[in-house]
């Protein structure tokens, strides 16, 4: 029988919840539906409650099972980060680095350069850490994790050591709707149309705290401009797709590529002192870097370069 704090035992409880009921569930497990039974129900005397609501269907938790999954939860949490900690000891020659990074973020960047430096780092095993910038900004400063990466370092700790890729600048995606799309052509002229009044326009912009719309926000203050924002998104890539399809204006790196097979929208250059863009990798000042993170700073960097000059002459 699984014990009760066993990895198991969250197992079969996830199958029974995916699955609602013991007979689908003990199929996809591999075992016999009466040996499930017996062992949800052995669980249950141990811990003197009801895991399972029997009498719903598809089968649920109780309250009490609720609070008993959310402990098993945890223990496998605890577990995992135990192993990764041993792991170094276990696996002398392996070497692991922890990297925090927003996953919208992560999307363009990571595949810019992980790729190649893994594949001349065979000993180095990568963790990512997707979470908003201020938390693993934390965990940076806290030591749970070794790098951080993301864009517009000027607010970071002064406790932090930053090695960026920039000044890049930004470009607006103009869509058909707008009444300052001009049909015929792609890239409009820089300096042809007033930053207030692209600022005017419907917009399309990315969330709160990011990067980007921090800068945006400084730019409705000086113009004085009440913004129309139709929808805001947590992800660049969906931001510039509800451009496209007509719903507003937005505002997007130079460094993200757009389709340019559908022309029903202008690609406008935004003016380089009013919005610019650098990417960066950072990692605590006090920390003294093994030969593998110098290695993985410098991928880093040389990537981003070359596959920005490639973004630009494609655009």
């Amino acid at each position: 029988m699984a014990l009760i704090d066993s990895p198991q035992m969250l197992q079969y409880i996830d199958m029974l919840l995916k699955h609602g009921n013991y007979t689908k569930a003990a199929k996809v497990l591999y075992i016999s539906q009466p040996y499930l039974t017996q062992t949800i129900k052995k669980v249950e005397q141990e811990l003197g409650i009801e895991i399972i609501n029997r009498h719903s269907t598809p089968l649920q938790l109780t309250e009490a099972g609720t609070i008993y999954y959310q402990y098993l939860s945890s223990l496998e949490t605890k577990q995992d980060q135990f192993k990764k900690k041993i792991a170094k000891y276990s696996t002398p020659d392996l070497t692991i680095i922890r990297i925090g990074i927003l996953p919208s973020l992560g999307t363009y960047l990571l595949p810019l350069f992980l790729t190649k430096f893994l594949a001349e780092n065979s000993h180095v095993k990568i963790e990512l850490i997707e979470t908003i910038p201020a938390e693993n900004e934390k965990k940076l400063l806290n030591g749970e994790i070794d790098f951080l990466i993301g864009q517009n370092p000027e607010t970071l700790s002064p406790n932090l050591t930053v090695n960026h890729v920039g000044d890049h600048g930004y470009y607006a995606v103009i869509p058909a709707s707008s009444q300052l799309y001009q049909e015929g052509t792609l890239w409009l002229p820089a300096n042809s149309i007033p930053l207030k009044k692209l600022l005017a326009q419907n917009l399309i912009l990315t969330a709160r705290g990011s990067a980007i719309r921090r800068q945006v926000d400084y730019l409705f203050q000086k113009y004085r401009i009440q913004p129309t924002i139709v929808i805001e998104s947590a992800d660049i890539f969906t931001v510039v797709e509800l451009a496209k399809s007509n719903l507003g204006v937005t505002f997007v790196p130079e460094s993200v590529k757009t389709n340019t097979l559908d022309t029903q929208f202008n690609l406008y250059p935004l003016p380089l002192e009013s919005l610019s863009l650098a990417y960066f990798i950072a990692h605590r000042a006090n920390k003294s870097l093994i030969p593998a993170e110098n290695t993985l700073i410098d991928c880093f960097i040389s990537s981003l370069e070359s596959s920005l000059k490639n973004s630009l002459l494609e655009n």
